[in-house]
């Protein structure tokens, strides 16, 4: 099987709404998660690179879908999809974040996937749910990343995981989960297998 190299992933465009995205067309996997999971980190060590997701001691500074070109062209595309939940902004404005994440997830046809991050020690939150939702209705696959697994001890990481697992089991033909760490660089391998098979179209 083709093998992409995400360590060539480039910073392309920064849109506030759908209408100001790169055109509709390729292949693009997105990086949910609530603000503090760490889905800045696992684009980055994902990617190789320090800081081509801007990381922050303040949850909620991605506030625009970020979109990161994977090569030359801009056909196979990263996108970094805005943090929700401790950002100290006003409601009006996280409505608003979410109207634009629901129109994204409901009419990006380039859309392949959907990477929900959660922090290992608070999975299932209230967004990630809302998120799962969105993509069961768009019978979107979506692959789970239980992040900082380095926090915690072996055995209560593959305990967490599969609590995780057996509560998503109604989902389990759209959706798959690994723990991970940036940190540690633990579970890059079988991200990049995932988003392979997504933006090759073998899976």
């Amino acid at each position: 099987m083709a093998r992409l190299n995400y360590q060539t992933a480039r910073f392309l465009i920064s849109a506030p709404t759908l209408a100001q995205c790169p055109a509709d067309s390729g292949a693009e996997v997105a990086f949910a998660g609530r603000s503090n999971a760490g889905k800045s980190s696992a684009i980055n060590a994902l990617t190789r690179q320090k800081a081509l997701a801007r990381t922050s001691k303040t949850p909620g500074r991605t506030q625009l879908i970020n979109h990161f070109s994977l090569g030359e062209n801009a056909e196979l595309r990263l996108v970094d999809l805005p943090g929700y939940g401790y950002a100290k902004v006003p409601e009006k404005v996280k409505l608003e974040w979410q109207r634009h994440l629901s129109e994204y997830l409901q009419r990006r046809a380039s859309l392949r996937g959907l990477v929900l991050v959660m922090d290992v020690r608070h999975p299932l939150t209230e967004f990630d749910q809302t998120m799962l939702g969105w993509a069961d209705d768009q019978e979107m696959p979506v692959h789970i990343l239980l992040t900082k697994a380095d926090k915690l001890k072996r055995g209560a990481a593959a305990s967490a995981l599969q609590q995780v697992r057996s509560r998503l089991r109604e989902w389990e033909d759209l959706v798959s989960i690994q723990l991970f760490s940036a940190l540690k660089g633990q579970g890059i391998d079988t991200l990049e297998q995932r988003l392979d098979g997504w933006l090759l179209g073998d899976a």
